[in-house]
């Protein structure tokens, strides 16, 4: 079969459907640059996108770029590509997350359909901020989700009623140490468009996206507002029984959030291809000594790497992604 043709426009069109994904406040903190004689395409951090008040570790940092290159490997296998990935191939190089060699004609069929079948929800996804119903999500959808996770090396848990009320503990004790810290404010108000800024932005969260503020109701939900007055916002009540999943890895260093980054894309889009809403909070999990609490003590010991809400409600608005000519480099 012959090889397909890596042209600048294929490579522009993978990218485009990587920087989909979604990261820390839409900070977008990746990086691409495509060496054309090798077919070889890699992934950086952006350290000028880090948050040094909020993940003074770069957690969430490469739990974005894993999301994104997620997104790259759904878009390989639709293009027709396989897409040969090594995390962190550079020891002394750690702002390099992933070499990706892309070949064709791509690997086996059941492998290319399983991405496939994805690429489809990509543009799809949205966080939503907004109510859910008070409906369950089925027991079939919930293990599909959680073979999702495996899939990518990580796990899936719904936790039961008595840790999703601690988990919602740990999320207002998270808010309660927010108001008081300088950094953690600097980091929102950095990525939060307000005004006239958010129709023009290319990142951050734009005041649109920020739903109602919450009334009532335990939904588990960052508020972009912060002390900040918003025109025009609303207040609703939110789901007095939220649903929430955990994801968690075995391991807690940066292969593992990368991979837990490509395991919470994977769930997103196969949520979202069954129709549910999702939003994501890592606010319990910002501060050591609550991500550790955040952990089924009964059901195993590994990390904890975020919080999912899923429901069924609004998806929510798009937001705001950089062109690709800034973030993509051809060599």
């Amino acid at each position: 079969m012959q090889q397909p043709q890596l042209d600048e426009s294929t490579v522009i069109a993978l990218v485009t459907d990587a920087t989909a994904a979604p990261s820390m406040h839409n900070a977008q903190p990746w990086r691409f640059r495509f060496e054309t004689a090798e077919h070889l395409l890699l992934l950086r951090a952006d350290a000028e996108r880090a948050m040094p008040g909020s993940d003074p570790d770069n957690r969430a940092l490469h739990i974005g770029c894993g999301a994104a290159l997620f997104n790259l490997r759904v878009a390989a296998a639709h293009a027709g590509l396989s897409a040969h990935t090594r995390l962190l191939p550079e020891p002394d190089d750690p702002l390099l997350m992933a070499a990706v060699r892309l070949a064709g004609p791509a690997g086996t069929p059941a492998v290319e359909d399983d991405l496939v079948r994805l690429h489809a929800v990509i543009r799809q996804r949205h966080t939503s901020r907004h109510p859910f119903a008070e409906k369950d999500v089925p027991e079939d959808l919930q293990a599909r989700l959680q073979q999702a996770a495996v899939a990518e090396g990580a796990r899936l848990l719904f936790p039961r009623p008595w840790h999703v009320e601690t988990v919602l503990s740990l999320v207002h004790d998270a808010e309660s140490r927010d108001a008081l810290d300088a950094g953690a404010r600097k980091d929102l108000e950095r990525w939060t468009r307000l005004g006239p800024e958010a129709d023009t932005a290319v990142d951050g969260v734009p005041e649109y996206a920020f739903g109602p503020h919450k009334r009532d109701g335990k939904a588990p939900l960052r508020d972009f507002a912060g002390r900040r007055t918003v025109a025009d916002r609303g207040s609703t009540v939110f789901e007095y029984t939220p649903h929430l999943a955990l994801l968690s890895t075995a391991g807690d260093g940066p292969a593992d959030w990368l991979r837990a980054g490509q395991a919470l894309e994977r769930v997103l889009l196969e949520a979202t291809r069954a129709d549910l809403a999702t939003s994501l909070t890592s606010h319990p999990l910002e501060s050591t000594d609550l991500r550790r609490l955040a952990r089924d003590p009964v059901q195993g010991t590994g990390q904890v790497q975020m919080v999912l809400r899923l429901g069924y409600g609004p998806r929510g608005p798009a937001t705001p992604r950089r062109r690709v000519a800034d973030v993509l480099d051809i060599v």
